[in-house]
């Protein structure tokens, strides 16, 4: 049996003794995982430390990098994650709705775990913290897949998030790590049918276009983020240079930050080159169209690749409209319903703006950098789905749920 084959179905054996657990006995078990990646610290830091040596000889990006590398504060980060999942309602065993009908049967519509979910993903070892904790929380078991850039500390951290399980009413077996690094383990997965109730890809558009395409499992998909911000006419100066750069520079590797910028013609003319400049300074590399090259001229040209390229780098399109239609037409084109920003004092733009953009998340004033479970309040994120069946926009425990029906009644039969 392979390895991918084994682990799944350890994973689903486990879920029927996930499915007896209290919430009280899952929220402990959360606090230990959360205890133990603190103090297993430098042991993890020491495991990472071997990914990124191995991508700087492979010659990874710095961008990529970055999304790699754990320092203590990131790792205490991820364990606050896991401790604020805990403090937050369990959603499964809810009634959603009750029905009596004329006939005596009293029907309940009632939350359950998905089951056993197969997590693909790159470079982000929180991820495997995060899943783990969304998914357990909620009764699933999971499968997780992560990129060759993280193994080692993927591997590590499963280590340590499985040793807390032992000392726990959690199954150990209720969290596994596919270890084998090669396309097959992933081409695998999304075949498991029976064994996978559903798989989550994370990571680049390449990545989840062959799993959209290839799985025979059911899919949740987690799309690129060509995220754009829009500067109207009227969006106040500072307000708008601080939004543009934070959307852009503060972590340029992530799916929510800024990929291009559009900008009102009247804008530009009066305050472009200075934002570009500030740009500059941070090391971020400029693509333009035409009339953004006649003001700044030390900016490359923009091409239709360009605007529809996914960087998570230092690198940004910015294209000059002449109103808000154009910008509507732009996004409409190249947005992939990820996370969009309108930046203006014009309440009839901003509302259709969002009411116009079909995305996931839809911005009036504030950077797409706040697409986040952790930001919305979610503890922590399984993913950002682009979709529009069964979830969409960052996926908090619910979205890890579905429903069954519980009918009851005194001896009822159909006619």
């Amino acid at each position: 049996m392979s390895e991918v084959r084994e682990k799944a179905t350890l994973a689903g054996q486990a879920t029927t003794q996930l499915g007896k657990l209290r919430t009280a006995q899952k929220n402990e078990a959360l606090l230990l995982m959360a205890d133990a990646l603190v103090k297993e610290s430098e042991a993890i830091i020491a495991a990472n430390a071997e990914d990124l040596a191995r991508g700087r000889d492979n010659g990874t990006s710095e961008s990529l990098l970055d999304r790699i590398a754990l320092n203590p504060d990131r790792i205490a980060g991820i364990a606050e994650g896991l401790r604020q999942i805990v403090e937050l309602p369990d959603p499964v065993g809810h009634v959603l709705e009750s029905i009596d009908r004329p006939n005596g049967l009293h029907i309940e519509k009632i939350s359950v775990p998905l089951g056993v979910i197969g997590i693909i993903y790159e470079a982000r070892p929180n991820v495997t913290v995060d899943a783990a904790g969304l998914c357990l929380k909620t009764g699933n078991a999971v499968v997780l897949r992560g990129g060759s850039a993280a193994l080692a500390s993927n591997s590590k951290i499963v280590e340590v998030l499985r040793e807390a399980l032992s000392r726990s009413a959690l199954p150990v077996e209720a969290l596994q790590l596919v270890e084998d690094p090669s396309r097959a383990s992933v081409d695998e997965m999304l075949k498991l049918n029976g064994l996978l109730d559903v798989v989550i890809p994370r990571g680049g558009a390449s990545l989840i276009r062959n799993v959209v395409e290839n799985a025979t499992v059911p899919v949740i998909e987690t799309g690129a983020g060509i995220c754009h911000t829009f500067i109207d006419e009227s969006a106040q100066e500072t307000m708008a240079a601080a939004i543009a750069f934070n959307a852009k520079v503060q972590r340029p590797s992530v799916c929510n930050s800024m990929e291009t910028l559009l900008v009102h013609e009247r804008f530009a003319a009066s305050h472009l080159a200075d934002l570009a400049a500030k740009f500059q300074e941070a090391n971020v590399e400029l693509r333009g169209c035409e009339r953004t090259l006649e003001l700044i001229p030390t900016a490359t040209a923009a091409t239709n690749e360009d605007y529809a390229t996914e960087y998570n780098d230092y690198i940004l399109n910015v294209r000059i409209v002449r109103n808000i239609e154009e910008a509507l037409q732009h996004i409409h084109t190249y947005g992939t319903k990820h996370s969009e920003c309108i930046v203006t004092e014009n309440a009839e733009h901003a509302s259709q703006f969002l009411q116009e953009v079909d995305a996931a998340a839809v911005y009036h004033n504030a950077s797409t950098r706040f697409t986040d479970g952790f930001e919305f309040g979610f503890g922590a994120e399984i993913g950002i789905s682009t979709q529009k069946l069964h979830a969409r926009g960052p996926m908090g425990l619910p979205a890890l749920t579905s429903t069954k029906y519980r009918i009851v009644g005194s001896g009822q039969i159909r006619g």
